[in-house]
Parts: structure tokens; sequence; C-alpha cells
């Protein structure tokens, strides 16, 4: 399995909405990103981006309440990979596997194991059990068997188990994926009761027209998002400067914004009413790294409202560690500024120096 992470890599995705973060993966016959239901839950247009495409609203065409599956809008143009479904059939006890996807959002993170059980029943639907470590934000990815096929969609761990992970099984996407087609690909969803798959155009006053079960709130329309005080007072100052609050949205109180090649990141901590921001530039190389270090030293002595300071072998410069109460907005939209500005400029000055881009290593 030694290049399923080459394989893969073009036909992997990150999803984003404003409560979390989740993988997702192309299914080139239906020209379809898959993923979890509960990865997009309360939102019908995530923020998903790939290897060779940058961040860029989707569409969720059909949302699965019973698999915990959904299906996502290919942005024009994108360039994605296709990969083969396997065939559950073959799926057996023992078998290596794989799990790819971007946990905690560390990107393209592949697991091994192997399948501990083929079948295991679990609220009514089988599952596939796997001993592979799987973590939140794995949610949604593909689980690939030695042939580099997909057998599986990763959708949840037991938190109190030792590497207990769940995927569902490749058929059930596969017949959610003809469902969906059979309704010429119109936005849809499966109703919870009787498991047809009916299309939004179809739904009767909120209502099954099947069976008269109650259609899930919001399967066609987004939940609202209220952030918190802090969080109105980050979005007001990133708005202010330009960029689009949902693709800078990576969760309830994280966001992160692209400058250049320079990736900036602004979180609030609810719990010490802590706001930080900061950009990751580039890394250290291997060797020959004292000449970075002089520089950075020099510079630090330059900087007003800015550091650097190297956490492993990322270069970061830092903006502001303040407390909400403190934060006012136009103070804040100077310091963001100035943190987009200098993290654009320095990242190419620092690449002149040896160090590594973020895209060579990514």
């Amino acid at each position: 399995m030694e290049n399923t992470i080459d394989i893969f890599k073009n036909a992997i995705i990150q999803i984003a909405t404003p409560w979390g973060t989740g993988t997702g993966f192309y299914i080139s016959d239906y020209n379809v990103i898959a993923t979890n239901r509960h990865v997009i839950a309360g939102t019908t247009e995530p923020v998903i981006n790939g290897k060779k495409f940058k961040k860029t609203i989707s569409k969720v065409l059909y949302s699965d309440g019973v698999y915990d599956l959904a299906f996502l809008e290919v942005p024009e143009g994108k360039e994605l990979a296709p990969v083969p479904l396997g065939i559950a059939d073959a799926v057996h006890e023992g078998q290596q596997i794989m799990a790819i996807g971007h946990p905690y959002g560390l990107k393209f993170t592949a697991t091994q194991g192997i399948i501990s059980k083929s079948k295991r029943l679990w609220k009514g639907t089988d599952y596939i059990q796997i001993d592979a470590a799987i973590n939140p934000g794995n949610s949604g990815g593909p689980l690939i068997n030695d042939k580099n096929e997909v057998i599986g969609v990763n959708t949840f761990i037991v938190s109190e188990g030792n590497n207990l992970g769940f995927a569902l099984p490749v058929n059930r996407l596969k017949e959610s994926l003809s469902d969906f087609d059979n309704l010429d690909r119109k936005t849809s969803t499966r109703c919870t009761a009787c498991k047809s798959v009916i299309a939004k155009d179809d739904v009767y006053d909120d209502y099954c027209p099947n069976c008269g079960q109650k259609i899930y709130e919001f399967e066609f329309k987004d939940k609202p998002y209220i952030p918190s005080t802090a969080g109105k007072n980050i979005e007001e100052i990133i708005t202010s400067i330009g960029y689009d609050i949902r693709l800078a949205r990576a969760g309830q109180n994280f966001w992160n914004i692209e400058e250049g090649s320079a990736k900036i990141k602004v979180s609030y901590n609810p719990q010490n009413h802590y706001i930080l921001a900061w950009a990751e530039l580039c890394k250290l190389p291997k060797t020959n790294i004292a000449e970075i270090y002089e520089f950075l030293l020099k510079e630090n002595n330059k900087l007003e409202g800015l550091s650097f300071s190297v956490m492993q072998q990322d270069i970061i410069i830092t903006a502001m560690r303040i407390y909400d109460a403190d934060l006012v907005i136009e103070t804040g939209i100077e310091l963001f500024k100035r943190l987009f500005q200098k993290a654009d400029d320095y990242d190419d000055v620092l690449i002149s120096y040896g160090a590594i881009p973020y895209s060579v290593e990514e």
C-alpha cells in the first residue's frame, strides 16, 4: 500500500462548516464528493478545499440521516482524481486497510490497521469495524483496502474504546448513489422512517410525502450561526479587511485565511477568554538553520506588535494574544492588516534563506 496516499491525495477533500471540519472524497462516476452527513449538518454550503485547489464554497446535494451520508457538488473547473469503489462481499476479517483524512486539521493523515469485524450491527445498520486509529476530522474519509479500492466511509469511533472505529460499507454508499441518481441528481434526502429518498421539491410542508415522517429541520436549510461576542468582533475584523468570512470559518471558534502562500489562523478560547492570531509561514530545513535563526532574532527587534517563534519545524509569526474584553475593533483591524501583510512578505524572504515552503511539504 506504499503508493496509496499518492493515488488518493487528489481525491481527498477537506470540509469545513461553522461548527467543525471533516473529510470527503471524490466519486468520479457520479461527479460528487461523498462525506458523512454529520460533517455538513446545519449548512447547505460547506467550504471545501483539495490538494490542487484553494477553499471554495460547495453545495449539499444529498443528505442521509439513516446511513450518515452526504454528497456535495463538485465546483466547476476543480481538478479531482477518480478512485475505484470496491466490492462489499470481498471484505473480510484480518484484511489490511488504510484510513486517510484530515484529523484535527492535519491534512492527508493516513493510519493503517485491519478489519476486526466485517459486519458489526450498530443501531440497525451494518458497519465495518476497524482497528486503525481515526479521530475527529477523519469522518467522511475513505476506508481503503490493499488493492487501493474504497470499501467504506469512515464514520465514527467509540470514544471509550481503544482504536474502535466504524466505517459504513461501500454497498450502502453505492445504494445511496444509485438512489440519488434515480432522482436525476436533484437535491434530496433519505427519510429516516420509510427510508425512501425524496427530492426537496417533493417534501410537503416539511413532511415526507410517502409516510408523513417529519423531515429533519436543517436538511434543506442552514442552521443559524450565532458566534460569541468575541467571535462577532473577530468576524467583523476579518470582513473589514476584505475576506469572505464564510471561507474563513473553520469551526465555531476558529478561522483560517490564506494570504499568498502564508496560512493565517485565529482562535478564541471561551474558557480563558483569550484570542490568538498567528501565521504559519514555512518550515525549517533539516540543516543550515543558523542563518534563518539569526534573521528571525534580528527581525524580532524591529517588529511592532508582531513576533517570530519556531514550533517544532514551523516558523510562526504571532500578532496577538489578547483578552476578549480588551479587543477593540479598530485596533484589531490594524493588527490583522499588519499580520496579513507581513506574513505574505516574510514567507518569501524566509524561503530565500533556505526555509521550506508548505507547498513542498504537503
